[in-house]
């Protein structure tokens, strides 16, 4: 994904690494990923009275961000276009528009 919000996202994430002194690996992406996921899980338990503690729904939302951009930053290190992976992996199975074919084949072809 590319754009003003993924570029500001990055931003964030450098100020976030210098603060910190942390050394971004290739496997801290991933396992970053995966904390901010499990803090998701987290409040979402809680929420539901499944968990320690209390949450408000802020908290999920919150948590959900971090998902987000977490999964930004990995996309952002491994080259991943994310806009198009999920337009060849998801999209792919929606109606095709004989029109929209037309202008892009590649995904038709790629879905197959």
């Amino acid at each position: 994904m590319k754009g003003e919000l993924a570029d500001k996202v990055s931003q964030v994430g450098a100020i976030y690494a210098e603060r910190f002194g942390i050394e971004r690996t290739d496997d801290w992406f991933l396992i970053k990923l995966q904390e901010e996921l499990g803090e998701l899980a987290q409040a979402h338990l809680r929420l539901n009275g499944q968990g320690r503690g209390t949450a408000v729904e802020l908290d999920r939302q919150n948590e959900a961000a971090d998902v987000f951009c977490q999964l930004l930053l990995y996309c952002e290190r491994f080259g991943i276009d994310l806009e198009q992976a999920v337009r060849r992996k998801w999209l792919a199975y929606l109606p095709q528009d004989p029109a929209q074919d037309a202008l892009n084949p590649s995904l038709v072809e790629a879905a197959a």
